[in-house]
Order: C-alpha cells, then sequence, then structure tokens
C-alpha cells in the first residue's frame, strides 16, 4: 500500500464569528482561496501539481453552498484542470478531509493532495442550511434528536463531570493557548489574512480570552437549562433513552464550549513520489485513520470508541501516543475522552483548543491536525493522535506519526 505523508500544514487565524468579527468582510471562497496560494507558494507547486482539492465545509448553502472546492481553485492561482471536492462531516469535515486524500493515496489515485477546510460563521449561520436530522419529526423523534448543548451536559450526567472541573477545562485551554501565542507556537503555521489590496485584515486568533477565571466562568448561566427544563423540553427526550438518570445537570456556558468563529485551514498531502518530485521532504506519515457512528442523542462521546478503533488497527495502545488533539467543542468531550483513556491532562490539547481559540466547523478538524504536528515537532515527540466529535453522533481520528 503506498504510504501518505504530510508535506505541510497551514492555517488562517481565526475571527470572532459576528458581524464585527475581523474577517467578516472575506467569503469563504476568497479565504479559501488565499490558504491554497499560501500552500502552493511555500511548497513552489505549479501547474497541475495536485490531484485534487479535498475540502470541507459544514453548512453548505448561499455563498459556501454548491461545490465550494471547486470555486476555491478556480479564485485562486492554481491550474484550472484542478478539481475540487466539497464534503461535509460536520464537525469532522476538515479532518476527514485529509483522510480521504491519504485513503486515495493508499488506493493509488495520484500523488498529491490538497485537503482541508472552511467555515465562516459570520457570514453563514451556523444549521442555516437545514438538517433532516433537526427539522424532520419522523426523523428527530425517532433517533432521540437533541441539540448539541443537550448532549454535552447528558454527558457530564452520564460520566460524573461538574461544572467546576468544565470550568477549569476551560481556564486552562485559554491559559495554554496565550502561552502557544506568546511564545511563538504557531508562527510556522499561521497565514495572515489580507484584503485584494494586500493590506493585513487579521494575524491571530481574536476569540481568545486570556484573562478568563473560575471566578468569573461560575457567573455565567447555563446555557442549555432553559431549552431542556422548559419548552421544548429536551431534557425529556435526552431521558428516554438513559432513564437511569433522574434529571440532565447543566453545566456548560459560552464559556466552557467552544467559539463561534472564521476560519480555514489547508494540509498539503501526498506520497513519497511527489516529494521527490517536488523537492519536499515529508514531516509526518499518516499513520492511520479512522471514522465511526454512535449514539445521536448523547452524540458527542464518539472519541473514545474512534480512538478505540484507529489504536487496534494500527496495533498500539493509548500508552504509545505522546500528544493528544481532541476538539474542545465542549468542555466535558474531552473530559470524558481523558477519563476512558486515563491520559495525562498534559497530553491532550498542549496549546488550547476551541474553547479558547474558536471552532470554525469545517476547519477545525485540518487546523489541530497541523497544530498536532506542530507541536510533535516543537516537543521531539514521535506519534500523535487527533479526534473530533461529530453531530448526530458520529466521530473522526488520525495518527500522525513524525518524520
Amino acid at each position: 500500500m503506498t504510504e501518505a505523508f504530510i508535506f505541510d500544514a497551514i492555517r488562517s487565524p481565526r475571527g470572532r464569528g459576528r458581524a464585527d468579527g475581523s474577517l467578516n468582510e472575506v467569503t469563504a471562497v476568497a479565504l479559501s482561496a488565499q490558504m491554497l496560494d499560501a500552500l502552493a507558494a511555500r511548497n513552489g507547486l505549479t501547474g497541475h501539481a495536485v490531484e485534487d482539492v479535498v475540502w470541507g465545509n459544514v453548512t453548505q448553502i448561499g455563498e459556501q453552498g454548491g461545490c465550494l472546492a471547486r470555486s476555491a481553485v478556480l479564485a485562486s492561482h492554481l491550474d484550472q484542470a484542478i478539481p475540487g471536492l466539497s464534503i461535509n462531516r460536520f464537525c469532522a469535515s476538515g479532518l476527514d478531509a485529509v483522510n480521504l486524500a491519504a485513503n486515495q493515496l493508499h488506493g493509488g489515485a495520484g500523488q498529491g493532495y490538497i485537503a482541508g477546510g472552511v467555515e465562516m460563521m459570520s457570514r453563514v449561520a451556523m444549521s442555516s442550511d437545514g438538517a433532516a436530522i433537526a427539522v424532520d419529526p419522523s426523523l428527530a423523534m425517532g433517533t432521540g434528536f437533541v441539540p448539541q448543548g443537550i448532549s454535552a451536559d447528558l454527558i457530564a450526567t452520564e460520566y460524573g463531570f461538574t461544572r467546576e472541573q468544565a470550568d477549569a477545562l476551560a481556564v486552562e485551554s485559554q491559559r495554554r493557548a496565550a502561552l502557544a501565542w506568546a511564545e511563538g507556537r504557531f508562527e510556522r503555521s499561521i497565514v495572515p489574512v489580507r484584503d485584494r489590496n494586500g493590506l493585513l485584515i487579521l494575524d491571530r486568533d481574536e476569540y481568545m480570552r486570556p484573562d478568563t477565571t473560575v471566578q468569573a466562568l461560575s457567573a455565567l448561566k447555563p446555557a442549555f437549562q432553559a431549552m431542556g427544563e422548559g419548552m421544548p423540553g429536551f431534557d425529556k427526550v435526552a431521558l428516554m433513552k438513559y432513564p437511569h438518570h433522574e434529571r440532565i445537570r447543566h453545566i456548560h456556558h459560552a464559556g466552557n464550549s467552544s467559539g463561534i468563529v472564521d476560519g480555514a485551514a489547508a494540509v498539503l498531502v501526498g506520497d513519497a513520489e511527489f516529494g521527490r518530485k517536488h523537492g519536499l521532504k515529508p514531516r509526518a506519515r499518516i499513520r492511520g485513520t479512522a471514522k465511526i457512528g454512535s449514539d445521536p442523542t448523547i452524540m458527542l462521546t464518539g472519541p473514545v470508541p474512534v480512538t478505540q478503533r484507529i489504536l487496534a488497527a494500527s496495533r498500539l495502545s493509548a500508552r504509545d501516543i505522546d500528544l493528544f488533539e481532541v476538539n474542545e467543542a465542549f468542555a466535558a468531550v474531552v473530559l470524558r475522552f481523558q477519563q476512558a483513556f486515563e491520559v495525562d491532562p498534559a497530553q491532550v490539547n498542549v496549546n488550547g483548543g476551541s474553547i479558547a481559540m474558536g471552532h470554525p466547523l469545517g476547519a477545525t478538524g485540518a487546523m489541530i491536525l497541523g497544530t498536532l504536528l506542530d507541536e510533535m515537532e516543537r516537543s521531539d515527540k514521535a506519534l500523535g493522535l487527533a479526534t473530533l466529535c461529530v453531530a448526530s453522533g458520529m466521530a473522526a481520528a488520525t495518527i500522525l506519526e513524525r518524520i
């Protein structure tokens, strides 16, 4: 089987996902094109250098609709002979874009790919495209659909996590992200966003709140209690599947959940011949990929079974992995992962995560994979694993082996 390598990984800074966010003036196509051009320029790629652009984005409507990947290729300086494939596995879209490219290489379909994703949440509102599992009563009622925030609180209830634990994790995420920026740990990967005149728009994650304290977070009201306990009463739906609990303990709020932001990321994936042809040195081998479905009600526990699957397939144990990137969709997701594998929290999200820097849905998977690779190199580690929970009960994972 042909091996797949990562040669480079870049990302934009994350902009606040609001009308006053710095990236609000930039479309998803334009930001994607900037990432494609930056990756090509950094690696000297010209002509029909890659087989395809595989691009994740979640809310595929309006300016993010159609085949956004192909639109981004045409808006960039890439050769128009390069096609584009848009994919959507909700929050894992960016990671699964890389996994799909790697598995195409494994099968001998081409020698090089650009993979990644984008989400402009300030411009295209989350869930504005609709979703059958949420809006079709016959499906929603049959699957026990609840919003993700209810699922996160259900995880906390099911596995015994407290508000204090969730808030402490959130504060630590902020501290780690601030330290990473202060020490320049993201410098290799960050591509500043510029306007059409070349003027700087944003060169730093702007969602962070480094002064956050546990005391400040303790004053915030649970964000999902009203929709759970009042109308439309989603707690009752969740408890129909988990009747051994008397009630859902609501512990999540804006401060210990992922932030709504804009951003994009791109990863250059290829085989050994691709590297030789373009004079590029591989940074990591993609050791394994995996995806899985899980209970759509509790929904966000998928990182545990998908990690079990990828470890078994790779003939590894959690003890063999040096670093983990587990997307901080909600604090309880990471707490459950650490509990399940008994991993040292110091190995997980070393440079902070989506609670501190934000979660641009379709881009996050590619972002955390690049962050993982950068940290593996910085701290001289051999093996790393990235994983994300996914809406409606799924998950994806990737294992990297540093070259």
